[in-house]
C-alpha cells in the first residue's frame, strides 16, 4: 500500500510537550510570565496533565515532569537530564521588540535581542529550564 492510498492522514498539531523539573514552577513561568493560558489541569492518579497555550491557539504546550507512572526510574533520570534540551518552537507577536522588552522585564533571558531578518523581526528567549523559544514578528508579504 501506498502513503496516498491511507484513508485518513494526520488533520493537525494538537500538542508539544516540554519536559520540565517542576510543573508549579514552570505552570507559573508560562502563564504569569508569557501570559498564556492554562487549557488542562487534572490529576490522573500520579500524573498530572498540564496544558498551557497562547490565547486562541489550537496547539497546546504539555508542561511534563518525567516519572511514574509511565517511565521508569532509570527512564525518567534519563528524561530530567534532557530538560532544556528541547526544540525551538516559534511564538508569533505583532510587536516583537515590545513584548521582548516586557519580557525581559520580568526577568526572561533572550540568547538575542529582536533582530531585522528576511521574514520578520526577530529574537530567541529561554525558559526558566534553557528551553529556547523563537519570538518573531512576521513582516508583512
Amino acid at each position: 500500500m501506498f502513503l496516498y492510498d491511507v484513508p485518513t492522514m494526520i488533520e493537525r498539531l494538537g500538542h508539544v510537550t516540554v519536559l520540565v523539573r517542576d510543573q508549579d514552577a514552570a505552570l507559573k513561568f508560562y502563564r504569569d510570565v508569557l501570559g498564556m493560558e492554562v487549557r488542562e489541569d487534572r490529576r490522573m492518579g500520579e500524573y498530572r496533565w498540564l496544558t498551557v497555550a497562547p490565547a486562541g491557539s489550537s496547539v497546546a504546550i504539555v508542561l511534563q515532569r518525567p516519572g511514574a507512572p509511565f517511565h521508569s526510574p532509570e527512564l525518567t533520570e534519563q528524561l530530567l537530564a534532557r530538560v532544556g534540551q528541547g526544540t525551538t518552537w516559534v511564538l508569533e507577536t505583532s510587536d516583537c521588540r515590545g513584548t521582548a522588552a516586557s519580557l525581559s522585564a520580568e526577568g526572561v533571558r533572550f540568547r538575542s535581542e529582536p533582530e531585522e531578518m528576511p521574514w520578520g523581526i526577530s529574537a530567541v528567549f529561554e525558559d526558566l529550564y534553557g528551553n529556547p523559544y523563537n519570538l518573531l514578528q512576521v513582516r508583512a508579504h
